[in-house]
């Protein structure tokens, strides 16, 4: 929703200031087209050059986040903390329980009960490839947490693509628009002989190209690709609970210490609190 309400600010503070200070948009509208195929064309065939064909699909898919904001909710972190609890208990009481659970979580009756968790690949990966190796005996919890940071740095580093392709093609849009400028001076020289008004308006047409670069690269791509970084730093929350609750676990702290340690580690705004998560474990006690 900010989203929306963001771009609909941008171009009601941009042009309706345009139009009050006397600047009329037929100029502007008449050109649009044109300048639109040479830099906006100019742009996307420049971020298809720049990426494959699945950075072109993630990034497709991430503009998405821009409106829809972090796909994880404060309940998600609750349900994770619950699910990180029931198999850090069962993994203390019976380790070859817990086995048919890591190997085939989408047939577990403990990771049915969050499908939105077991729904991310990732996040599954993540808890079972961890419980699979704390089953392996390391001698070294320490060993086990540089694999988790090198993982889920490679992933923070693949889900942040889509910002900087959008990143570049910001940075890429002002020089684009100077080119649909220097090509508009062009035009408007090859026809030098015409009346001033007439040059006026061609002069006008090729000034357009610069404004459009300018406005597209520091309006919009741009701050798509600083929301569309935010989002995924907010997600990367999800994983980074994960992590701390594990290697807590390694540590042989008590499973109600590991769950505390992941719900202070999340950020506040995403943390649930310490009744909701007491009164959701109790109840999963009490359910056993």
């Amino acid at each position: 929703m900010f989203g929306i309400v963001g771009i609909v600010v941008i171009f009601v503070m941009v042009f309706g200031g345009y139009m009050l200070a006397g600047g009329h948009l037929e100029v502007i509208l008449h050109a649009l087209p044109f300048e639109m195929i040479m830099i906006g064309g100019a742009a996307v065939g420049a971020f298809l050059l720049s990426n494959d064909m699945a950075g072109v699909r993630q990034t497709m898919r991430d503009i998405l986040k821009v409106f829809r904001g972090p796909h994880w909710q404060p309940q998600d972190y609750r349900d994770l903390l619950c699910l990180l609890f029931e198999l850090v208990r069962l993994a203390r009481s019976s380790p070859v329980a817990l086995e048919e659970h890591v190997e085939n979580p989408e047939g577990s009756a403990i990771f049915s009960r969050y499908p939105r968790i077991l729904a991310d690949h990732e996040a599954v990966d993540l808890i079972c490839d961890t419980l699979r190796a704390a089953s392996m005996n390391y001698d070294d919890p320490h060993q086990v947490e540089e694999v988790l940071d090198k993982r889920m740095e490679r992933a923070q580093e693949h889900a942040l693509h889509s910002s900087h392709a959008l990143q570049s093609m910001a940075d890429a849009l002002p020089a684009l628009g100077i080119v649909a400028a220097v090509l508009g001076v062009i035009k408007t020289m090859g026809a030098i002989d015409q009346p001033p008004e007439v040059l006026g308006k061609m002069i006008g047409s090729a000034l357009v190209g610069t404004f459009l670069g300018v406005f597209l690269a520091y309006g919009l791509v741009g701050p798509f690709a600083a929301r569309v970084k935010t989002v995924v730093e907010d997600d990367s929350s999800f994983y980074q609970l994960i992590r701390e609750v594990l290697i807590a676990n390694l540590y042989n702290h008590p499973a109600n210490i590991c769950i505390e340690v992941g719900r202070q580690n999340t950020p506040h705004h995403l943390r649930p609190s310490f009744n909701d998560v007491e009164n959701a474990l109790r109840g999963l006690k009490d359910a056993a």
